[in-house]
C-alpha cells in the first residue's frame, strides 16, 4: 500500500472539497467470535435464579402469614399422625396449615385406628384434643365346683348373656363390670370385673358354692322308697345330694302306710335324718249300693257316700252300713288285713207310697226324676224320699217340682199348667236394664193429639193437630243418654266445653252428635244384646230401617210427644208443669240468669243453678217416668223433618214420619231455650248438624 500525503479542507474552498471526495478511507472490522456470543448468553440464568428465589419466598411468606397453627394433641402421646393431603409445615411440636378440611390418620399399638377429619378454621392457633380408643381385652371364663370343672354354667356381664362355661378368648371393651355366673346345682355367683384393654388377657376362673346338702334317710324297716317331691331317689338306708329349699318327702313301703312330711335342706349343710318308723298298712275296702248314693258309717263314723274306697286298720272287725233316703239302711261286716283290698255291694230295699197325680191339661204327662211314667191324671208309687215330679205338655209351660212321699199317708199332687202365651205376658219385663246401663220404662200408649191449636200461643206453623193412636207397646229411656254412655260406643268422643266450663263429665248428656251418631249407637246396643238391628248401614251411613225390628233405635215423633205430653188422666199438657209461663223454680234447666252475659233471650229471675247442661235426671219426672223432656238439651227423634197433613177424621197408626228428608226431627227444649215457643212441649225443629244443646233418648218396641 502506498501512502498517500494527507490534504486538510480549507472550509469553504472548492478545491479542498473536491479533493476530498476523490479519496476512500478504509475502516477496520471484525466479525463477531459465536463461542463469545454463548458465553454473553450464559451469564444471564442467575438472574433467572434470582428471580426464582425471589418468587419461593414470597410464597413462603404468604403461606406463613396465611397458615393456622394447629397442634393434634392425642391420647397416648406416642400415636403416629399422618395427614392423608395437602400441604402442612412441621414447626416443633405444631403444625402450620392453611384453612381447610383434611383427612387424618391415628396409630398407636393396642389402639384402633382412628380416621377422622381436622377442619381448620380462621383462628390463628387451633388444637384439637383426640382420645383413640383401646383395643378390647381378651377375657377366659372357667368355672370350678365340687367335682372339678363346671361346663355350661351361664356367663352373664352386667346382665348381659356371654355364653356358657367354658369361655375362650373374648373379646371385651376395657371397663368395669359385674360378672355373674349361675349352674345347676350350684348357689349364683356375682362378683365386680375390672378388664384391661390393648389386647391383655385376663383369665376369670371362679369357684361355685353348692346348692345341696347331702342327706342320710333311713326307716324301720328298712328297703323303703325315698321320693322327694315326687322325685324317686333310691331306698332306704340312702345318702343323697337334695337342693337347698323345703321339699315334700315320702317313705313307701309295701304292706305299710307311707310316710309323710317336710324336709328343709340347707346349701352345704349336712344332715342325718331321725329313722322313721313305718305303721302297717290298712287294708282297702270299695263300697258299693244298688242304688247308689247311700251314706256310709264305719264303727259309727260318717265315711261318704256309694260308691266309696275307705282304708281301715288291718286285724279289726269293722261295722259298715249304709242309708238313703226311701230305702231301708242295711249293715255288713268284715275284717280287714294288711295292704288287702275287699270289694262289697250292698243292695238296698225301698220303701214306696201312692201318690195319686192330678193335672190340667188332662192330656198331660209325669216324669219322675227325669223318666216318663205315662199320663199325669194317675196314682204312682213312689220312693219315700225327694223326687223331681216334672209335668209335660207342649204348648204350655213344664211344671217341675221336689216332691217327698210319706208311708201311710193318703197324698195328691195337683198341677195346673200355663199356657205358653199367658206365660210370655206375664214375663213381660215392665223396666229393662242395656248393656250400657239405661233404665227403659214400658209404655203401653193410646190415641192422643199431637201438634197445637192455631190459637195456642207460641204456635208455630209445623205444629198442625193431628190424631194419633199408638198401638205397639215400647219401651223408652227414662234420661237422655250421657257422655258415659256414649263413650262406651266411640270412645274419643267428646261434648266441649262452655263459656271455659266443661259438658263432658260422664253424668251429663252427650251433645255434639249427629243423627247419625245416634242412630249408630242404636245398633251397637243392639248388637252388645244380640237384638235385631232396627237401622240399615252401609258403611258408616244410615240407608233404611227395618219397622219390625225390636233393637234400639231413636223414638219416633210421635211416641216421644205422647210420652211428654200426656199425663195418663185424659189431658194433653202445653208445658212440663201445666198450662201458664212463667216455670216455677226447679221446673227444669233452661236459658236461666246464669246465660245473660252471653245470650240475648233468657228467663229474667228463674236460676236452675246450672250454666249449660246439667247432669242427667236432676229435675222432677214427668207422669211417664221420664226425666228432661224439657230443658237440659233438645233430642234427636227417628223421623224425618216434614209436615205431616191428615184429611178430616183419619187417625194415624204408629206413624214412623216421612220416608225421606234432608232434615231430622228434633224435639224439645234446651238450657238455651227461655221462650214460650221453644219451652211448650209440642214445639218442633229440625236440623243436620251438631249442637252444644243437643243430645237422644232411646227406644224400643216391646217384643212379641
Amino acid at each position: 500500500m502506498q501512502d498517500h500525503p494527507k490534504h486538510s479542507a480549507a472550509p469553504g474552498g472548492d478545491s479542498d472539497s473536491a479533493a476530498f471526495a476523490d479519496h476512500i478511507i478504509p475502516i477496520d472490522f471484525t466479525p463477531p467470535d459465536p463461542t463469545r456470543r454463548r458465553a454473553a448468553l450464559r451469564l444471564r440464568w442467575p438472574h433467572l435464579l434470582v428471580a426464582g428465589f425471589l418468587l419461593a419466598a414470597a410464597a413462603s411468606g404468604w403461606f406463613v402469614l396465611s397458615a393456622r397453627s394447629v397442634s393434634v394433641q392425642v391420647t397416648p402421646i406416642t400415636a403416629s399422625v399422618e395427614f392423608l393431603s395437602g400441604f402442612q409445615l412441621q414447626l416443633g411440636g405444631r403444625t402450620l396449615m392453611l384453612p381447610g378440611a383434611y383427612p387424618v390418620l391415628l396409630r398407636n399399638p393396642g389402639y384402633h385406628d382412628e380416621s377422622l377429619t381436622l377442619t381448620v378454621g380462621a383462628e390463628q392457633a387451633q388444637n384439637f384434643p383426640v382420645v383413640m380408643r383401646e383395643l378390647p381385652g381378651i377375657v377366659s371364663v372357667s368355672a370350678q365346683g365340687a367335682g372339678g370343672p363346671v361346663s355350661g354354667a351361664l356367663v352373664l356381664l352386667n346382665g348381659q348373656e356371654l355364653g356358657r362355661t367354658p369361655l375362650r378368648d373374648l373379646e371385651i371393651e376395657p371397663g368395669d363390670y359385674e360378672l355373674s355366673i349361675a349352674a345347676d346345682r350350684y348357689l349364683p355367683l356375682t362378683q365386680p370385673l375390672t378388664i384391661p384393654g390393648r389386647s391383655a388377657t385376663t383369665a376369670v376362673d371362679l369357684t361355685l358354692a353348692p346348692a345341696w346338702g347331702q342327706i342320710s334317710f333311713a326307716t324301720t324297716p328298712p328297703g323303703a322308697e325315698i321320693l322327694v317331691d315326687g322325685q324317686l331317689l333310691g331306698t332306704t338306708p340312702y345318702t343323697a345330694e337334695v337342693l337347698e329349699g323345703e321339699h315334700e318327702l315320702i317313705l313307701k313301703l309295701t304292706a305299710h302306710k307311707a310316710w309323710q312330711g317336710a324336709l328343709n335342706v340347707a346349701a352345704g349343710e349336712d344332715q342325718q335324718l331321725t329313722p322313721v318308723v313305718l305303721e302297717r298298712a290298712d287294708g282297702l275296702v270299695f263300697i258299693r249300693s244298688q242304688p247308689s248314693g247311700a251314706n256310709v258309717t264305719i264303727n259309727g263314723d260318717f265315711r261318704g257316700q256309694t260308691p266309696l274306697e275307705v282304708a281301715l286298720p288291718p286285724g279289726r272287725t269293722h261295722e259298715i252300713t249304709l242309708f238313703r233316703s226311701g230305702f231301708n239302711a242295711a249293715s255288713r261286716t268284715l275284717e280287714t288285713r294288711p295292704d288287702e283290698e275287699q270289694d262289697i255291694t250292698v243292695p238296698l230295699v225301698p220303701i214306696t207310697s201312692s201318690v195319686r197325680i192330678v193335672a190340667e191339661p188332662a192330656e198331660a204327662e209325669v216324669y219322675v226324676d227325669g223318666e216318663l211314667r205315662g199320663p199325669a191324671n194317675q196314682t204312682l208309687e213312689l220312693l219315700a224320699a225327694s223326687q223331681v215330679i216334672e209335668i209335660r205338655r207342649d204348648g204350655y209351660v213344664p211344671y217341675t217340682g221336689s216332691f217327698t212321699s210319706r208311708p201311710g199317708l193318703e197324698q195328691e199332687l195337683r198341677v195346673t199348667l200355663k199356657s205358653l202365651e199367658d206365660a210370655r205376658l206375664e214375663a213381660i219385663r215392665p223396666l229393662i236394664e242395656t248393656a250400657a246401663g239405661q233404665t227403659l220404662t214400658l209404655l203401653y200408649p193410646g190415641q192422643f193429639s199431637m201438634g197445637a191449636s192455631r190459637r195456642e200461643p207460641g204456635r208455630r206453623a209445623n205444629e198442625d193437630l193431628r190424631e194419633v193412636r199408638l198401638e205397639r207397646p215400647f219401651y223408652l229411656s227414662a234420661h237422655e243418654v250421657s257422655n258415659l254412655q256414649f263413650k262406651q260406643f266411640r270412645a274419643e268422643h267428646s261434648s266441649g266445653t262452655l263459656q271455659g266450663q266443661t259438658i263432658d263429665l260422664d253424668n251429663q248428656p252427650v251433645v255434639q252428635v249427629t243423627w247419625q251418631d245416634a242412630a249408630l249407637y242404636c245398633n251397637w246396643l243392639s248388637e252388645q244384646e244380640g237384638l235385631p238391628l232396627f237401622y240399615q248401614v252401609e258403611g258408616d251411613q244410615v240407608t233404611g230401617f227395618n219397622p219390625e225390628a225390636t233393637g234400639y233405635r231413636l223414638p219416633s215423633e210421635a211416641e216421644w210427644e205422647w210420652a211428654a205430653r200426656t199425663d195418663g188422666n185424659g189431658n194433653t199438657l202445653r208445658f212440663p208443669w201445666g198450662e201458664q209461663m212463667p216455670p216455677p223454680e226447679r221446673a227444669g234447666n233452661f236459658a236461666d240468669m246464669s246465660v245473660r252475659s252471653f245470650m240475648g233471650a233468657y228467663l229474667s229471675g228463674y236460676d236452675d243453678t246450672y250454666l249449660g247442661t246439667a247432669p242427667v235426671g236432676q229435675f222432677p219426672v214427668n207422669a211417664r217416668g221420664m226425666y228432661d223432656m224439657a230443658g237440659n238439651v233438645s233430642e234427636w227423634v227417628h223421623d224425618f223433618y216434614g209436615t205431616m197433613l191428615t184429611l178430616g177424621t183419619a187417625v194415624e197408626v204408629d206413624p214412623l214420619g216421612p220416608t225421606s228428608g234432608a232434615y231430622h226431627t228434633i224435639k224439645g227444649s234446651s238450657w238455651a231455650h227461655s221462650s214460650v215457643t221453644e219451652i211448650r212441649l209440642s214445639y218442633r225443629d229440625f236440623g243436620d248438624v251438631t249442637r252444644n244443646d243437643l243430645g237422644f233418648r232411646i227406644a224400643r218396641y216391646l217384643e212379641e
